[in-house]
């Protein structure tokens, strides 16, 4: 069951690489910025996005999310996506969190279900939703 709303970011998308045309395939990396639990954060990721047959997009990524005091969340996830109009790319999936830190101990070991957008600018957008 989702929960609640436990984060949102927005950033750019940084860095674009093929790395196979069969089945297309390309390496993303972006930064971020923004809160997880009200907390403020700054991030990093990358994730491989696979073009299937049908047009969708298959994605798994990690990343790194530091808070203004130096403590670590991080991420995996996976997700399946959409092209959008002019290039815009839109996904949804879960990604699953690690961290040490106290103020954020509710999401250690905890999934979340996602919304991340780009658009056609490469300015991404994402929300999580604790998944119960």
């Amino acid at each position: 069951m989702i929960g609640q709303q436990i984060g949102e970011t927005k950033g750019k998308r940084l860095v674009r690489r093929v790395l196979s045309i069969d089945p297309p395939t390309a390496e993303v990396s972006f930064e971020d910025s923004g809160q997880m639990l009200g907390v403020p954060t700054t991030g990093m990721g990358s994730y491989t996005s696979i073009v299937r047959a049908d047009g969708s997009i298959y994605g798994q990524g990690q990343g790194l999310s530091m808070t203004q005091d130096g403590e670590a969340i991080t991420w995996t996830g996976t997700g399946l996506g959409k092209f959008g109009p002019s290039g815009s790319v839109s996904y949804r999936g879960m990604l699953f969190f690690q961290t040490t830190s106290q103020k954020l101990a509710q999401i250690n070991n905890s999934c979340g279900a996602f919304e991340y957008d780009v658009d056609a600018s490469g300015n991404t957008t994402s929300k999580v939703w604790e998944w119960k």
